[in-house]
């Protein structure tokens, strides 16, 4: 796992979803380099790009949150957050828990930086990436089902 840099081939990239394929290719570097999003890639032993995804600041309102979540939580209408705004792997090696690589690195990134954010908040692209999701441990919205969030609170045991 690195940070993307401009010697990492992205041409080749296919997850098999258009709109994550077309921004590794041509938005991510630009991305990285305006400070928009920080993209990372996972590579394999000749540098090929297996998987990629970004990190970058974002906020939740807190009365978009569950009520079980607010209880704890001081009265601010908005709280910092993590956005883990993308997160796709090659279809040559899907199915072989690389997904669930880039999502751990991706929650350690974002539990050790030193900038306070409540949650990991993604935007599911769809029913079945919610359900990735959801099966390791995110919440979804009461109002937004496909935006989902996950308490920076519940990382302090799997991450010590």
């Amino acid at each position: 796992m690195e940070p993307l840099a401009p010697h990492h081939d992205r041409s080749g990239f296919d997850s098999g979803v258009e709109a994550l394929d077309r921004y590794f290719r041509i938005q991510a570097g630009q991305d990285a380099r305006k400070l928009i999003a920080a993209p990372f890639v996972l590579l394999d032993e000749q540098d090929r790009v297996l998987g990629y995804y970004t990190l970058s600041a974002t906020s939740i309102a807190l009365a978009e949150l569950p009520a079980a979540e607010t209880r704890r939580l001081p009265r601010y209408p908005v709280l910092p957050a993590t956005l883990l705004g993308r997160l796709a792997v090659d279809r040559r090696v899907q199915g072989h828990g690389h997904g669930l690589f880039l999502l751990a690195d991706a929650l350690h990134r974002a539990l050790r930086s030193e900038i306070a954010s409540f949650a990991v908040v993604v935007d599911a692209k769809d029913t079945g990436a919610a359900r990735f999701y959801q099966r390791e441990g995110f919440l979804a919205l009461p109002e937004q089902p496909l935006k989902l969030f996950l308490p920076m609170a519940s990382l302090t045991k799997p991450f010590g």
